[in-house]
């Protein structure tokens, strides 16, 4: 006995374009464009807009992503996904003077690594639960060692 072959998703061509696109991110060449300075301070200091994550205060530059707190961006910093995206910009991006030697005019040169270091969170102040600043860290638990100097 055959077994009828199932055509359900004959069709959907145009849906798969729609599902590839919608969670589109920005390209190496477009964050290499927002890591100059000029462009990296804008993003950084972005006025408040509740319409994006986090009310655009909490971006990370190298994968182009928004967070809903601090917390949320230091715990991304530490995530395979932000590594390999400083993995992947070390290299500079592909220019048209690199097309041009690639085709014959001018001579060959290796592809320069640069160091690229992952942003800082420029808060100091330490948030507690309440959402209050605490100015020192100190736990009530912890014995404080006797200075030897002082006598």
């Amino acid at each position: 006995m055959t077994y009828k072959r199932k055509k359900y998703h004959h069709g959907d061509t145009h849906l798969k374009k729609r599902w590839r696109v919608r969670n589109r991110k920005k390209d190496l060449d477009q964050i290499d464009v927002d890591l100059k300075e000029e462009n990296a301070e804008k993003l950084l200091n972005q006025n408040v807009d509740l319409d994006l994550p986090g009310a655009a205060q909490h971006y990370c530059l190298h994968c182009a992503r928004y967070f809903i707190d601090e917390q949320a961006l230091n715990e991304h910093f530490k995530t395979k996904v932000h590594k390999r995206r400083l993995k992947a910009l070390e290299l500079e991006p592909y220019s048209i003077e690199e097309s041009e030697r690639a085709a014959g005019l001018g001579s060959f040169k290796l592809p320069t690594k640069r160091k690229i270091v992952s942003q800082n969170s420029n808060k100091s102040d330490i948030v507690d639960r309440d959402g209050d600043i605490v100015l020192e860290e100190e736990s009530p638990n912890k014995k404080k060692k006797p200075d030897e100097n002082a006598t």
